[in-house]
């Protein structure tokens, strides 16, 4: 029998490669995971972007449709689990909106200035990659149509009604808490 070092060099070896072709695994699920994470956000754009085209074409007003529940729009066509972003009005708050929108506009109120796409990501809790930037700023091209925002330079996002006394909408919301 030869030394335990000389018995132990070759389990170590092996240890090593498996431990190589496991990270070489991870590192292509983990793309393969991206790739999904892309489409899956490409696929829910599209849908919610059709629900707003198909209640267009019904002839209900955006708000009307946010407010409404949701019901076939024509016999053949039914929209089921669309997100509505509905219109700006005098007392409606971020409350009202889903809750990757209120998010935005929380962190847009609770800014110092204008922002960007890119600024707003990490800040809603994703990862500052391509598809996610270009996914936000069509959230945020869309609270702009819907008076929620405005566009004060190509770009740079700002609150179209800042809370009472110019306050941001978390400040109003905080009962003191000590963080």
């Amino acid at each position: 029998m030869g030394s335990l070092i000389e018995e132990l060099e070759p389990r170590e070896a092996a240890g090593r490669v498996r431990v190589e072709e496991l990270e070489a695994e991870i590192a292509g699920l983990t793309a393969r995971l991206e790739g999904e994470k892309q489409t899956w956000s490409r696929l829910r754009i599209t849908r919610e972007t059709v629900a707003e085209v198909i209640t267009e074409l019904s002839g209900q007003a955006p708000a009307e449709a946010a407010m409404s529940p949701q019901e076939p729009v024509a016999p053949e066509m039914r929209v089921v689990g669309a997100i509505m972003v509905p219109h700006w009005r005098e007392g409606l708050t971020a409350d009202a909106l889903p809750d990757v929108y209120r998010d935005i506009v929380e962190v847009i109120a609770d800014a110092a200035g204008p922002m960007q796409a890119k600024q707003i990501v990490p800040r809603i809790g994703l990862p500052a990659v391509t598809g996610k930037i270009e996914g936000t700023r069509g959230k945020l091209k869309r609270l702009v149509q819907r008076g929620w925002l405005i566009e004060d330079q190509p770009g740079r996002f700002c609150p179209a009604h800042p809370g009472p006394g110019g306050e941001s909408v978390n400040s109003r919301n905080d009962k003191g808490s000590s963080l």
